[in-house]
This record gives structure tokens, sequence and C-alpha cells, in this order.
């Protein structure tokens, strides 16, 4: 989730000395375990949660992974799953948790990259709190706004409002599954930030639970609060539960393409993309997107634009011909067959295919990000696919098109997420393999990820080599936890000035007002900055 500013130290040092009390004055005779465990059961449904000894442990808890690499045997596994199917059970997990003293991870979707929202890197005593039930999508027709809650997917929340609202569209991104909460609190990335800003930009309000266990909405938790949930991260402010959001207008029909182009051998997908990436900080056509899908040999240019096909094939000849993009390659269809399209890959996929929650147990991944600001050229990308790509197909890179609104009219501190201006696109670098964490496969994906990471370098942002917070990233750096068992400052700023750069600070500001004791950590949470001035 998010952070906020200390202006009074000696309140922050009142409130940490409270918290530790909790924590130092059990009885002897209730561990922290025992002590939490009997405080939900006062306050939540005994089968809403899960202990390590229930027979529905790991189907619970594997329900939403996303990586199998994190449910090996070393991995530490969580003392219990809350199930929250309301706010008083997050209010009472909250709660119970801090006169525990056991710190809870919150997982909306799942798809966190380094499973911090349901595993921990070091040994303790955490639970996972799952809002997976909390999932409610609230839009009536006509209506520019819609409430959502943080366990609902993309899918169910394009599924809602297109079922209901088709007149309106929330800019949000390609993949169904991703949870919500977890979408807006890293910023938000999508197919429509070009021309509407990227998710965090189209927040109205949100209802969080803080670590005191109160709900607050907007005007209750303040706007430094209210700026850094949006786009500041998972887990560090509090537990937001529900967003109010604004929804766009668009046409009743958009179109959609995916051109696939091929490097090397006669084939044309280095120049292709030396073309696109000179066009995409352009201000102009801001209806019309491009995210490039990068495999083997293979560029897949998949398009989502705000207006029928004739415009765009003309739209393409004159800007980027270099793709010879033909009528008969455009699919006009509502914005939500179109997401359905870019996310299952076929014009005739229903969308009710997006409601599927899924997970993924078979095949293990590790991803990294980077921000590009200057074009790479033909010579670069021709390079990329015969020392890189062509030699391992397991092996993706997504290049996520930014310039628009999204570049030129929002300011880089408007909210947490930082990399606007100058950014040309996000890169996110995926390498994918089978058969478990310790053999041959993973060692050979991990020198290859690390390889072309290394090789990138020259070609992308520096000073700080830019990274994107929803992809996220131990490899950067992980906290310290001081003497006093709070995050250290310093410790943060390794990874955390390179998701958030000029806005880092401010975030720990905010953290260390609103949450000074640290109770909402993990090995990236923001640190408490108790003395920022």
């Amino acid at each position: 989730m998010a952070a906020t500013v200390c202006s009074n130290g000696a309140l922050a040092i009142i409130l940490l000395s409270y918290c530790c009390c909790n924590v130092f004055f059990l009885p002897a005779s209730a561990p922290p375990s025992d002590d939490f465990l009997q405080c939900l059961s006062d306050k939540i449904p005994p089968e809403q949660v899960y202990t390590q000894s229930s027979s529905s442990f790991m189907s619970v808890l594997t329900s939403s992974v996303q990586n199998p690499k994190f449910l090996t045997n070393a991995t530490v596994r969580p003392l219990c799953i809350v199930s929250a199917s309301d706010v008083s059970h997050v209010q009472a997990a909250v709660r119970c948790g801090r006169r525990s003293g056991v710190r809870l991870r919150v997982r909306s979707g799942g798809h966190d990259y380094e499973g911090l929202s349901y595993r921990s890197v070091r040994a303790e005593v955490f639970a996972v709190l799952d809002l997976a039930r909390l999932r409610a999508v609230r839009v009536r027709a006509g209506n520019p706004t819609a409430w959502v809650d943080s366990g609902a997917t993309l899918g169910e929340l394009y599924y809602a409002i297109g079922m209901a609202n088709p007149g309106f569209a929330f800019p949000g991104g390609a993949c169904p599954t991703v949870g919500v909460g977890g979408y807006l609190s890293g910023g938000g990335i999508g197919l429509m930030m070009r021309k509407f800003g990227i998710g965090a930009d189209n927040v109205l309000d949100a209802m969080i639970v803080n670590a005191d266990g109160e709900l607050l909405d907007r005007g209750r938790m303040g706007e430094d609060l209210f700026w850094a949930i949006r786009g500041g991260g998972g887990e560090s402010f509090g537990v937001v539960v529900s967003w109010r959001l604004k929804l766009s207008m668009i046409p009743s029909t958009v179109t959609v393409f995916n051109i696939a182009k091929t490097a090397g051998n006669g084939g044309d997908a280095a120049d292709a993309l030396a073309k696109w990436e000179t066009l995409v900080h352009q201000p102009f056509l801001p209806e019309l997107t491009i995210r490039v899908v990068l495999q083997g040999r293979t560029a897949l240019f998949q398009c989502l634009y705000l207006g029928g096909c004739s415009r765009l094939a003309a739209t393409m000849r004159a800007y980027f011909p270099e793709l010879g993009m033909m009528p008969a390659d455009c699919h006009e269809l509502t914005w939500l067959r179109a997401m359905s399209f870019i996310s299952l890959g076929s014009a005739d996929a229903p969308p009710e295919d997006m409601l599927k929650r899924t997970n993924n147990l078979g095949t293990y991944v590790k991803s990294k990000s980077d921000y590009v600001r200057r074009p790479m050229g033909a010579p670069a990308w021709g390079t990329l696919f015969n020392q890189w790509l062509a030699n391992n197909t397991n092996g993706i890179l997504i290049l996520e098109p930014h310039g628009g609104v999204v570049g030129s009219v929002v300011p880089d501190s408007i909210t947490p997420y930082p990399h606007r201006a100058g950014v040309l696109y996000n890169v996110q670098y995926g390498v994918f393999w089978w058969g478990g964490t310790d053999g041959e496969g993973a060692a050979a994906a991990r020198r290859w990820l690390d390889g072309l990471y290394a090789a990138m370098e020259p070609a992308v942002s520096s000073n700080p080599r830019e990274a994107f917070a929803s992809y996220r990233d131990l490899d950067i750096g992980e906290n310290v936890v001081g003497g006093d068992g709070v995050t250290t400052y310093e410790s943060g700023r390794a990874w955390g000035e390179r998701y958030f750069m000029g806005n880092f600070r401010r975030l720990a500001a905010v953290k260390g007002r609103v949450d000074p004791g640290d109770y909402f950590r993990n090995e990236q949470s923001i640190p408490p900055l108790l003395h920022p001035y």
C-alpha cells in the first residue's frame, strides 16, 4: 500500500512506544502466535481462518500463487491465512496482529513477483490476510465512477464495467487475473494510459484500514496518505479494502490487432521496433497504444485504438508504414471484447473468460524491469535478437509505451509513480523454466536473465537505473531492520529510489507519520522516516 509525513517527532516516539508495549507485555503463558489465533477466534468465523494444521491450508495458500518458486520446503510460510469476507475481519486481523506482535502480509491477486504478499524471506511469525473474498464491483449505467474492492481482479472490474456501463472504461493492464489492490498500489501502467493516465491517476477515493485498525476514507486519512497509497507500493501503510475509480468515456467501437514481425533472415522486426520507439513519446495520437512482446525471433505488436479501423489504417499508413498493417488485421469490437482479445489472444474469446481466477504452479519465472528514455535504434534491436532472444525461447520482453498524457501532462509528483516525463517505454524482462529452483534449468535461466540485464545497461535509464514497483525485484535491495525494530531509511533507499525516485523520501515521511512502529513491513516496504525535516 503506501506512506506519509511525520511532522511531530515526539508524537511518533510516543506511538512507537505504545506499539512496543503491546508486544513486550504479553503474559509469558501466551506466545504471540497463540494469542493472535485466540484473538481471531473471537472476531472472525473459524472456517475463514486456516492454520497450518488445517486440511485446506495449502489449497488456500496456493489458490492465487503465480510462481511455484515460492512454494518450496524452504519457504517461510504464514502462521495462518485469514480469508476476510468483511471489512470488520480486516480490522480484527490488524488489531489482533498489533496486540500479539504478529505482522500481516496482504494478498489480493497473488501476482506479487517476489511472493512477499504470502511468504517471508527470513524466519518470522506472520499471517496472510487474503482479500479474495472482498471482490465486489459497484458500477451503474451512465455513472462515470465505480467502487471496487481490492480483492477483485482486473478481469472482474472490466466485465462489470462493460456489462453495466458500456460507454465507459478504466485504463488498466492486460492481465485479467491481477488483483485490483496490487495493481493500483503499484501505480497501474496499462493499455490506455497514453490517453487517460495510469490507474492510480484515476483513483478518486479509497477506504483503508490503518495500523490502529481504523477504517478511513480520503477525508479522514488526509491527502498525504491518499497520495501515498496510489502507487507507493503494497503493504506499507495499511490495508486498502476498496477504491473509488474515475471511469473514462470511450467510443462504442474500438479497434485491436496483433501483428507479428520476425527478426533476421529477411525479417524486419528490428526496423519496426526502431520506428515504434520514435513514435511512442510523441504527444499526438494518445488514443493509440501499441505494446510489443518479444520472444525468440518474433516481435508481436499489440494495438488498442480508441476508434474505428478505417481511421486506424490511415494513421498507420501515415506514421508507421514499417509495420505493414492492413485493414484485414483489424478487429472492431466493444472495449470489453477488446480487452478480452488482448488478454486471451482471440477475437472470439468470450469476455466471461476474463472472470476465471487461475494460478500457476508449473512454470517457474523470474522478472526484472527497466525504463528507456532514448531510442535504441535498429542495430541494437538486431543485436538483442541475435545474441539474446534467439538463443532462449523461454525468455520474454514486454515493452509498455508511455508518452501521451502520462508522459507530458501529469507531473512526476502527482502520485508516487515517477516514471513519466521523458520516458519512452517500460521494459519487463522475464525468463521461464521447469523442474524446480535448484537444478541446471533454474541456474541457466538466471544466467541468461542476468546477462541480458547487464547488456541492456547502456541503453536504459541511469542514476538511478529506474525500476517498476509492481515488478518487484529483490535483486536491487532488501530492507534492514535496525536495533529499534524499525526498518532503516538508508537500507530502503537502495531499492526505493529506483522505484520511486524523488518521491521516495516523501513516501518514507508519510510512513513515519501513519505507521511509525513499522507494523506493515516486508522486505521491500517503505521504511518510516520519523524526522523528515
